[in-house]
């Protein structure tokens, strides 16, 4: 994929643990993205508001005495993106995470007007919550484009018929299930993605 077309996938809040990275602090998550893009841009570029603690992300610059701004993080996502043939944008924590007062994640999709790849939890209680996420989803006049099954608890049983459940209740191209990998450079290989590039076409 990365040869064939220019990729970005961003995460444009990011908040969990650090690495070290030419003398300064740079999200894990911010890390592995740029290892995963092609058009040479930078931590800022691939994840512009990082904080140190693991939390949600309006706690997190709370400790840190900053704040989420709408504009500017929009403008930033929109300048990287504009870079690349595709990008991805991806979430914080859930469909609906606060990012400041009266805006949050939802929101943040609905500014951007893109299509969603839900990204289902398999465990106990995932198809309740993928379908009211789904439905949360629709209701802000957003396109549900795919989902994504991810294992959370290898040990779920029954994940078959929790599969043909979220299939039959999220009415969206499944792109795969991703098994618990140790390394997440090795989740595209589990990944069928062609009914999308075949629409960005």
């Amino acid at each position: 994929l990365a040869r064939r077309h220019r990729l970005d996938r961003r995460d444009a809040l990011a908040t969990r643990g650090q690495a070290f990275v030419d003398g300064r602090w740079v999200n894990e998550d911010v890390v592995t993205l740029l290892a995963a893009q092609n058009l040479g841009l930078t931590d800022a570029d691939v994840g512009p508001l990082q904080f140190r603690e693991p939390c949600a992300p309006h706690i997190a610059a709370r400790l840190e005495g900053r704040s989420i701004e709408r504009e500017p993080l929009l403008d930033a996502i929109r300048a990287t993106a504009a870079k690349a043939e595709i990008a991805l944008v991806e979430g914080v924590g859930g469909f609906r995470v606060p990012l400041d007062d009266g805006w949050d994640t939802a929101d943040l999709a609905v500014d951007l007007a893109l299509p969603v790849i839900l990204v289902v939890g398999l465990r106990l209680g995932c198809i309740n919550h993928a379908l009211l996420t789904a439905e949360a989803i629709r209701a802000r006049g957003l396109r549900l484009a795919a989902w994504v099954a991810n294992t959370v608890d290898p040990h779920q049983p029954h994940v078959a018929d929790n599969l043909a459940s979220l299939q039959a209740g999220l009415k969206a191209p499944c792109l795969g299930h991703l098994p618990r990998l140790t390394d997440p450079l090795a989740a595209p290989a589990c990944l069928d993605i062609s009914a999308l590039l075949t629409e960005h076409a």
